[in-house]
């Protein structure tokens, strides 16, 4: 028998919708669980996946990568790559690895929760790829750092990040139990794989791996491409979603679950992705700037993506684009004050060469957040280190979890954005996480920020201390800069002395 060309078999292969005949479809398809938003099984079968894959396809391409990773991390252990690379980029993957690894793995859920109760039966089918792909990376992202475990207790942060209440870890699970864990099958497609994925992972997966290359750790670039080919792939789960959506009279619920998505991926990435991309990857392996990376792929990528399907640039586009310029530099400023607070140890990434550097991407910088880098510089060189460390918590929004901040110097811009809410005042860092919560209040009241559970007494003693050991954070765990502060004396990365750190 000849063998049939695939789009001669696919469509019929990958049609599995039926007519229940023992259980009502609701049964079948809990609408809280299915997202249906009222639309009838026959619309949900016009859904055209853009990647037709097989399961055997599928397995043998995932064998293939998997086998390569593997290869590459095999042939290069005796590289000493943790013993001979730049701290920024060690720290590069201490952070990256504890935001990241059990999230992948998180996701899976939310993928299986598509393959079982997505009312289109090409969903389902790439969900079900989807979901290997999640543990497939939450696997290989926890093996990878494993190695390292013996010589650096933070590695240990890539499995113990999300189990404690690490500031950054609750800003993280905030974010990803919202679009993740707590959506029914369509909200997921949207702000998972649609908003998420296609914009942020994407980005975060393919800047990591072109500055790993460019850093000399093939091991990272190497596990890193072969998990971004697969997010490329999942990622496209959402799109065909959205035309059903339209065509069916809801584009404003679309539009409103991927606008939400969109800016609590945006805050996130701002904290994640943008101090690794501008301060922690070593000068001279720096393919682009943070603010180049986000108008590359999410003012133009994505905001054609979005045209293309029917929907409308976010209403706090704007806003969006303004705070490209700056967010991430106040995030950044923040983790490094606060380095005793995070799983890594924050390169300041403030030297003379690097300065230069962020006043050519960032016109202003050193008019600005160069005047504070100023004053802890000082603070250094006259060995003055208690100015450089904190005593308390800062104001942290109940949104994003995340500290307010706004760009230092004569347009000082910082706000509060208050909001009374059954009788129980909420502090938020912008206008937009005010209305991303305004949106749906039930889903986000009951929660405590760090700042409201120290405010509480449930952190105990009420200082930095108690803060600590209420994050689980030991010592030898707590953050230090990078370098020794070789940066304060104007030196660059490569010049600094081996990181000193507590046993």
């Amino acid at each position: 028998m000849a063998t049939l060309e695939r789009m001669d078999w696919y469509d019929i292969a990958r049609t599995t919708n039926w007519t229940p005949k023992y259980v009502q479809e609701d049964e079948l398809f809990p609408p809280e669980l299915s997202g249906t938003m009222g639309i009838p099984l026959e619309k949900w079968e016009s859904y055209d996946e853009p990647f037709k894959q097989s399961y055997p396809e599928y397995v043998k391409v995932q064998r293939e990568k998997d086998a390569g990773a593997y290869s590459v991390k095999a042939a290069l252990e005796r590289s000493k790559i943790y013993e001979t690379a730049d701290p920024g980029w060690i720290s590069v993957l201490k952070a990256h690895y504890g935001a990241i690894a059990r999230e992948e793995y998180h996701a899976s859920q939310s993928e299986a929760r598509m393959a079982r109760f997505g009312k289109a039966p090409g969903q389902r089918n790439m969900a079900t790829l989807g979901m290997m792909d999640e543990i497939r990376h939450g696997q290989i992202q926890l093996y990878f750092p494993h190695e390292h475990v013996s010589k650096d207790r933070q590695f240990d942060w890539a499995h113990k990040a999300m189990d404690t209440n690490e500031w950054a870890a609750i800003a993280a699970r905030h974010m990803f139990d919202d679009i993740f864990a707590a959506r029914n099958a369509t909200e997921i497609g949207l702000m998972l794989t649609f908003a998420f994925e296609t914009g942020f992972t994407n980005m975060q997966f393919l800047g990591l791996a072109a500055d790993a290359a460019e850093a000399g750790d093939w091991t990272f670039s190497s596990l890193i491409s072969s998990i971004q080919t697969d997010e490329s792939r999942h990622a496209q789960i959402g799109g065909p979603l959205i035309p059903i959506l339209v065509a069916n009279g809801k584009k404003e619920e679309a539009q409103r679950l991927i606008d939400v998505a969109l800016w609590r991926s945006w805050k996130l990435f701002s904290v994640l992705t943008g101090p690794i991309m501008d301060y922690y990857t070593p000068l001279h392996d720096r393919k682009q700037s943070f603010k180049e990376f986000m108008h590359e792929w999410i003012v133009t990528q994505f905001e054609r993506a979005l045209v293309d399907v029917g929907l409308e640039r976010p209403w706090y586009w704007d806003q969006l684009l303004d705070e490209i310029e700056w967010q991430h530099h106040g995030m950044h400023l923040g983790v490094w004050f606060w380095r005793p607070t995070v799983w890594w140890n924050p390169a300041a990434g403030a030297s003379p060469e690097e300065r230069a550097w962020l006043e050519e991407k960032y016109p202003g910088w050193n008019e600005t957040w160069g005047t504070v880098w100023d004053v802890i510089t000082e603070n250094v060189r006259k060995g003055d280190m208690a100015q450089t460390y904190p005593e308390t918590l800062p104001v942290v929004c109940n949104m994003c979890q995340l500290p307010v901040n706004a760009t230092p110097g004569p347009a000082w811009r910082v706000r509060d954005v208050p909001h009374m809410h059954n009788g129980r005042l909420y502090h938020f860092c912008s206008d937009v996480c005010k209305w991303v919560f305004e949106q749906e209040p039930s889903r986000y009241e009951g929660h405590l920020s760090l700042v409201d559970r120290f405010l509480a007494g449930q952190i105990q003693p009420p200082d930095l201390g108690g803060a600590l050991k209420y994050m689980g954070l030991a010592p030898g765990e707590c953050g230090e800069d990078a370098h020794n502060f070789a940066w304060a004396h104007g030196h660059t990365h490569g010049e600094h002395e081996p990181l000193k750190k507590a046993s």
